[in-house]
Parts: C-alpha cells; sequence; structure tokens
C-alpha cells in the first residue's frame, strides 16, 4: 500500500517509518490530521492519548468527527480510522487525560518514542510533556494556538525562542525560561494575529474559541511532515 511513498523516498526510509513508534497527545482539529499523515504515510506504531468524546462542536474541524460519531470516544475512533487505513499499524490507546501524575504511564524507562507530538490545550500539561522529552531525551514538537485563526499560509515551525505573534507560545516561552528547559523546542505556530471572537463558555472548564475546516487541518499536516522528515533522515543528526 505504500508504493508511492517508497517512490518518492525509498525503500530503507520506508523501512524507518515502519519501525517507528510516535507518542500523540490530543486528538482534536490538529492532532487527527497530524496521524492522518503518520498513518499514510508508514509510520508502524503510534500510542495515542485523549480523554474526549467527540462533540457535535467537532463537526466543523476534526477528522472523525461526523454526526454518527457524536458521543464516542475519540481514541477509539482515531485507531478505528488508523486499522482501516493500515491493518498492520500497531496502536496504543489511552482514553485519559495527561496530567504530573499521570506521567509515568508514558513516560519511564521500560517504552521508547521516536518522537513526541503534544497537540493538546493545558498549558501546564503540555509543559509537563516538555519536561519529560527533556528527561528521556526524545526529540518534541509541539502545537501553538490555532484557535481563532483564518490564515493557513500564515503557519510556521521554528524553535520556541523564535516566535512572534502568537499568544500561546509567549506564555509557554515564558514558563520554559523559568525552568531553564526547552530553548530548543520545537513548534507549531502562526504569525497571524488572533481574531476577536465573542466568548462563550464551552464544555467543563474550557473557554469556546473560534476555528475553521482548514488551518487546525494545516498544522496537523506541517507538524506530521516534519516528524516523518526527521524520522526519515535522524542518521544524518547522528
Amino acid at each position: 500500500m505504500f508504493q508511492r511513498t517508497e517512490l518518492l523516498i525509498g525503500k530503507e526510509k520506508l523501512e524507518i517509518l515502519k519501525n517507528s513508534h510516535v507518542i500523540i497527545f490530543g486528538m482534536g482539529g490538529v492532532g487527527g490530521y497530524v496521524i492522518e499523515g503518520l498513518v499514510r504515510a508508514g509510520v508502524g506504531t503510534l500510542t495515542i492519548i485523549d480523554f474526549d468524546v467527540v462533540d457535535i462542536s467537532n463537526l466543523n474541524r476534526q477528522i472523525i468527527a461526523t454526526q454518527s460519531n457524536v458521543g464516542k470516544p475519540k481514541v477509539q475512533l482515531i485507531e478505528e480510522r488508523a486499522k482501516s487505513i493500515n491493518p498492520d499499524i500497531k496502536i496504543n490507546s489511552f482514553e485519559e487525560m495527561f496530567s504530573e501524575e499521570n506521567s509515568e504511564l508514558f513516560f519511564n524507562d521500560n517504552v521508547k518514542y521516536d518522537y513526541i507530538i503534544d497537540a493538546i490545550d493545558l498549558i501546564t500539561h503540555k509543559i509537563k510533556i516538555i519536561e519529560m522529552a527533556e528527561k528521556y531525551k526524545i526529540k518534541i514538537i509541539s502545537s501553538m494556538g490555532t484557535a481563532n485563526k483564518m490564515e493557513p499560509l500564515k503557519l510556521r515551525i521554528d524553535k520556541i525562542e523564535k516566535t512572534i505573534a502568537c499568544p500561546l507560545a509567549k506564555i509557554i516561552r515564558k514558563e520554559l525560561r523559568k525552568r531553564r528547559i526547552g530553548k530548543n523546542l520545537k513548534v507549531l505556530y502562526s504569525l497571524e494575529e488572533v481574531k476577536k471572537v465573542e466568548n462563550q463558555e464551552g464544555r467543563g472548564n474550557f473557554r469556546k474559541l473560534g476555528s475553521i475546516s482548514f488551518v487546525p487541518a494545516t498544522a496537523g499536516l506541517i507538524i506530521a511532515s516534519e516528524v516523518i522528515k526527521d524520522l526519515i533522515n535522524k542518521s544524518k543528526d547522528g
């Protein structure tokens, strides 16, 4: 099924992807498309973490969100979709919220990841994932904010220290400096100024933000492309 990919990158690099293990936190608008890109490129093992179910408000941007899937766990739907594309893929699913309290479930000396992708929203949890990546010396890319934005061509990947115009990146950068970690953290962010929208309360403690179909999707596929390129070129990095 990966004949076209092999034509592009070669058999050896396709084998690297097959033998790679990527962990992804967050199955939302960005995370879902990240996984779509990884699965279709031939990544062999994924560990996926998300506590949430599909909500009616997800229909405008999340790849697994359909009318018939409302109320179903996102990790279950992602796993089913991934295996419907590549039946040989290995999926480790966790239907729960990552936190400092359960971080050792995912990060310990008994499990090895080739890459970490952070596509969650909560700042304290993002910081903890970055801390664990540094502790275990695992490559990581972290998604900054894609809500309240309309311009996919303004999305960029760079080190956190070089980001501009992104309020979330500014907060994360400040928190990382306090801890003296993450100076070279790779992030996906946008140069677009955040659009002002009417504040509305969402489910739980989450504030409802504006979104559209193509910005989170583009962000997710950009992250997937960056991870795949890093994986197949890792031998060049030593």
